[in-house]
């Protein structure tokens, strides 16, 4: 698809936006939309004509690429045969999704239920883990995010959890693994591993275990830094669940499918949770699914018991018609495994290539196509390139890298003092190559802000 220009069009775009459309996490008179005219694969263009490579997915949810042809039809197809009928009733399209998806799933989650985005599965993986312990309380990690919705917000740990944290929704917080900046003065990732573990194990005493319903984790954390964790911690975790009768919940909303060159990223450890959430990547984003995937032993507790949840639109036809094709492209053409050899041939390489010669670079971190840059303003004392939560000048080293990545045509995936490497999973070596080079023009912007 070649991007046509049509200015006129894209200023009653805009207008039209800044008049009526009030715009998520932003201050609505300090913001300024791009008009997106059309998308395609790994890029979109505005209507000027101007073409973009996505770095960020969308929200890291494009994963095989924009406007893939077999999943348009089918989503026209279902369209035509069947657009929407209620979640009480069996429907083919939402069937075969559920059937793909268990499938894929790790261990015993054979039984999904569909939300419309990942925030509700979070909603609902918590709700049945109380309902399932009959306790009260959830843990989770600082470094985390879970969305917007009223327990994920809680369940959030990093700033945009602030404005909406009640303070009386059973969340308690820890510590999870992050050698980089470790909260644990650990030296090598096996002493992050132990020490992490336990000051878990510490928490889940001192709160009681008996009033601990789920530990609820990222199995690796997106949005909050993309940072894998440590051989061996997953399946400490897995193991303080068992001993405590603990519900062990990964969310999966950001990572699943592909993302990090495996199906789920719990593939990498060989971790099974008792609960799963997914979103996203389940149909690459072109109409709203998300879900939990669900353990034998949880799925018995609500056998003859009533679960007390549902949403209208769960498994909505066009949604799970959407998801049917895109596991199967994602089958048919390979595309897992192109997200591993990207990631290991290719983007890795790379951006440890950037590294060593960008002293804004502290660390570079990822598998897959899910990576991040730590940017620094000193390498030596890993002093961050901006402040945590930065705002307004406090910003202003990063807002600068990310306007030079967009005039070099790179749609860049920022956050605090980091910018996140995360195509589609279908970007081709050559696209890689050429978001590569025009991150390396941009990183010489930040590292005019180092020491």
């Amino acid at each position: 698809m070649t991007p046509q220009t049509d200015p006129q069009a894209g200023a009653a775009v805009k207008a039209a936006d800044r008049a009526h459309v009030f715009h998520s996490w932003s201050a609505q008179e300090l913001i300024d939309p791009l008009a997106v005219a059309g998308a395609e694969g790994s890029y979109f263009w505005d209507y000027d004509g101007k073409r973009y490579l996505d770095f960020t997915s969308g929200l890291v949810f494009a994963n095989i690429g924009y406007q893939h042809p077999k999943v348009v039809a089918a989503i026209q197809e279902q369209a035509g045969k069947l657009a929407t009928f209620a979640p009480a009733f069996a429907v083919e399209a939402r069937s075969e999704a559920a059937r793909l998806i268990a499938r894929r799933t790790p261990g015993d989650l054979d039984k999904i239920f569909f939300t419309n985005g990942g925030a509700e599965a979070v909603e609902n993986a918590v709700r049945m883990a109380r309902l399932h312990t009959g306790r009260p309380k959830v843990l989770s990690a600082y470094r985390s995010y879970h969305g917007a919705t009223a327990a994920a917000i809680n369940l959030t740990g990093e700033p945009r959890r602030w404005p909406s944290d009640t303070g009386t929704a059973g969340v308690v917080r820890f510590w999870a693994p992050f050698l980089y900046r470790s909260p644990f003065h650990a030296e090598t990732e096996q002493q992050e591993c132990e020490r992490a573990l336990q000051h878990l194990a510490d928490t889940i005493a001192f709160e009681g275990p008996a009033t601990v319903a789920a530990i609820v984790l990222e199995t690796i954390p997106g949005t909050a830094g993309v940072m894998v964790p440590p051989p061996g911690y997953l399946e400490g975790v897995r193991a303080l669940c068992d001993e405590h009768g603990i519900v062990f919940v990964l969310d999966e909303v950001m990572a699943g499918f592909g993302r990090t060159g495996k199906w789920f990223a719990a593939d990498h450890s060989g971790v099974v949770p008792d609960l799963l959430t997914f979103a996203k990547g389940v149909n690459s984003g072109y109409v709203p699914l998300g879900g939990v995937a669900i353990s034998g032993a949880i799925a018995d507790t609500f056998a003859r018991r009533p679960y007390p949840g549902g949403l209208t639109y769960s498994g909505h036809p066009l949604a799970c018609a959407a998801a049917v094709a895109t596991l199967n492209v994602m089958e048919e053409e390979g595309i897992v495994e192109q997200a591993a050899r990207t990631g290991e041939d290719v983007l890795g390489p790379g951006l440890r290539e950037l590294a060593r010669r960008h002293p804004s670079v502290g660390e570079v971190r990822g598998t897959g196509v899910f990576w991040a840059l730590e940017l620094v303003r000193d390498a030596e004392t890993r002093e961050p390139l901006v402040p945590y939560n930065p705002v307004g000048e406090a910003n202003a080293p990063m807002a600068a890298f990310a306007a030079a990545a967009k005039e070099r045509g790179l749609w860049p995936f920022v956050n605090m003092n980091r910018t996140h490497v995360v195509p589609p999973c279908t970007i081709t070596e050559a696209e890689a190559k050429e978001g590569l080079a025009a991150l390396d023009e941009a990183l010489s912007v930040a590292d005019e802000h180092t020491v």
